[in-house]
């Protein structure tokens, strides 16, 4: 219930929240639930999945979705880690344990086959990634005015840095990834290089994150896999 998982005959060491972003791609969904309930069962975590959604038909706005969802996750549980998830990926390795490393943010989509399992570019820090609840506050979040698909991914990785820490990569051996419904045309018209970024993180990083935050929560329901928080 409320997509919450502990396993019953043991003690977890690992308690992650699974926090994606979401609106509208419920085939993709079904997709994901399908295998990562299993998944996570096999590793004997404590976890709860979380679907943060946004209500309207205005520009999407991932990486705000992902602040509401750590802020209301932290309501629930003091989680060891948090897993930032998007819907389409799908994870082909049982080893790519969902759980964080102690000292730094960690990017555990390192090989998608999309991206014939190498990286797009050097930086890339999008798919799915964990941070401890601290390594999160940290870096202030991520930023709240990245409207419209892509963009935050480089935004988040210069945060990183920026507040100190580093980020490493789940080895790309285990860190395989399958994108669902991927189609050669769909790459063309959303290339995942970006143009440079308008926002100067840098400059605006400590003023635009957690503490800035500002949201309309309208429901949070429990669903047999999930907990679906709707957000304004």
């Amino acid at each position: 219930s409320g997509g919450h998982y502990r396993p019953p005959h043991c003690f977890a060491r690992y308690k992650s929240a699974i926090l994606v972003a979401y609106r509208n791609e419920e085939k993709y969904l079904r997709h994901l639930l399908y295998y990562i309930h299993p998944f996570l069962q096999r590793q004997q975590l404590s976890y709860t999945i979380y679907l943060i959604q946004q209500v309207g038909t205005g520009s999407f706005n991932r990486a705000k979705l992902l602040n509401v969802g750590v802020r209301e996750a932290m309501k629930d549980e003091e989680w060891d880690c948090l897993i930032l998830h998007d819907v389409d990926l799908v994870p082909e390795n049982d080893y790519n344990l969902y759980i964080c490393d102690e000292y730094y943010p960690k990017h555990m989509a390192s090989a998608m086959d999309k991206f014939q399992y190498t990286l797009p570019y050097k930086s890339f820090f999008g798919g799915v990634s964990a941070l401890t609840p601290e390594h999160y506050m940290k870096m202030n979040g991520f930023p709240n005015t990245y409207w419209g698909d892509g963009g935050e991914n480089d935004d988040i990785a210069t945060r990183i840095h920026l507040a100190g820490m580093k980020i490493i990569r789940t080895s790309p051996r285990l860190g395989r990834y399958r994108v669902m419904d991927y189609s050669e045309e769909t790459e063309l018209q959303e290339p995942w290089r970006r143009l440079p970024s308008r926002h100067n993180t840098r400059k605006t990083w400590k003023a635009d994150g957690m503490n800035t935050l500002q949201f309309k929560l309208l429901s949070r329901t429990k669903h047999p896999l999930y907990t679906k928080i709707t957000v304004d």
